[in-house]
């Protein structure tokens, strides 16, 4: 389930910037900011530097890659000699091998899914592609409740187990045809690997961004914390709904309004609950959480957009969670936002006249 770019940057207290791609780092401006960005994932990446020491440039763009590419070699589902490729195409119940990353991406999995009564399932994968989100094409007509049915038969938690012990970390399923995809945390893992990356480098103000998933450290380019937009559930590619700044967190919006198609008249959300088997039909387009890192809070939007407005809201605030919620109304849109989320705002737009700044 990959999701939508729904984060913009803004640049000290004014401007934003949208997601570019490109393969080579821009020049260092004025001594003051060094960028690389490009493709990875089906998504985007940026990299933002603010004042970096000339000495940890050299090389910097080559890691930055490499790591990528070793991300993408663990988790993509779309190449059939990744790690998680050959998990999922293993014919067998016995324990597979898997790094420490993965083990923990699939830690996270487990512990979200459960709290969100498998609302976020990593498993999830024969729905996705029976829906045409995977690397399978899109469908000429409506999966009918037989294929449904078949597909959630091949679903669950459940049927996945993570070992540890002293030889490593060990990936097991007790159905052989279960799949498993990850791309609904990979880029917050991506996110997550990269500002480690830049952590060991000594590098301690940037921003990174890998898809709709952002962590920053220190300040910007202009002396003041790195602030980031929500984007407004529109087609336009800035146009922010509300602007937090992340004190060192990370932080990823998960929404329905992009990534979609339209079959027998009807809009089909890239969004699928496993409880159902269908995409999501509810009136929750776009949820925003803030964590102490990027994985975390790519694993809680996907399950809080599939819960919906109303059990997201009971939810984070059982859980104690820094959440922003878009939904869609008669006139607009409406916003609600968990207590723990106010203290990064710096600002936000109505959301619509009738019901703006629901709290």
């Amino acid at each position: 389930m990959k999701k939508y770019i729904a984060i913009l940057f803004v640049a000290g207290a004014a401007g934003a910037l949208a997601l570019a791609g490109c393969d080579k780092p821009a020049p260092r401006d004025g001594g003051q900011a060094w960028v690389a960005e490009g493709k990875t994932m089906g998504t985007f990446y940026r990299v933002t530097l603010a004042s970096p020491p000339a000495g940890v440039l050299a090389g910097l763009q080559d890691s930055i890659s490499r790591q990528l590419e070793q991300d993408n070699h663990e988790l993509s589902t779309y190449q059939q000699d990744t790690v998680l490729s050959r998990f999922n195409h293993y014919p067998g119940t016995d324990p597979q091998p898997v790094s420490a990353n993965m083990a923990d991406i699939v830690t996270t999995a487990l512990r979200i899914g459960a709290k969100t009564g498998g609302a976020m399932d990593v498993t999830v994968g024969p729905l996705v592609n029976l829906w045409g989100f995977g690397p399978d094409k899109q469908p000429r007509t409506m999966p009918d409740q037989r294929q449904i049915d078949q597909a959630r038969a091949r679903v669950g938690l459940r049927h996945l187990r993570l070992i540890e012990d002293d030889k490593g970390q060990w990936l097991q399923k007790d159905l052989p045809d279960l799949y498993v995809d990850l791309s609904t945390l990979g880029e917050g893992a991506a996110t997550d690997h990269l500002a480690a990356l830049l952590e060991r480098r000594g590098i301690t103000r940037y921003l990174v961004s890998v898809g709709g998933a952002v962590v920053s450290r220190g300040l910007s380019p202009q002396g003041v914390p790195w602030r980031v937009a929500i984007q407004r559930p529109t087609d336009k590619e800035i146009d922010a709904q509300a602007v937090v700044d992340l004190q060192g967190h990370g932080i990823s919006t998960s929404g329905s309004y992009r990534n979609y198609y339209e079959l027998q008249g009807k809009r089909v959300s890239h969004i699928i609950d496993p409880v159902t088997g269908r995409p999501i039909e509810h009136k929750l387009v776009s949820a925003t959480v803030i964590a102490t890192t990027a994985l975390e809070a790519d694993g809680w939007d996907t399950g809080l957009m599939v819960l919906g407005s109303e059990k997201a809201q009971a939810l984070a605030e059982q859980q104690g969670l820094a959440v922003y919620l878009i939904s869609k109304t008669a006139t607009g849109f409406a916003t609600w936002m968990s207590p723990q989320f106010k203290s990064y705002i710096i600002s936000q737009e109505d959301a619509s006249a009738d019901t703006a700044h629901r709290q």
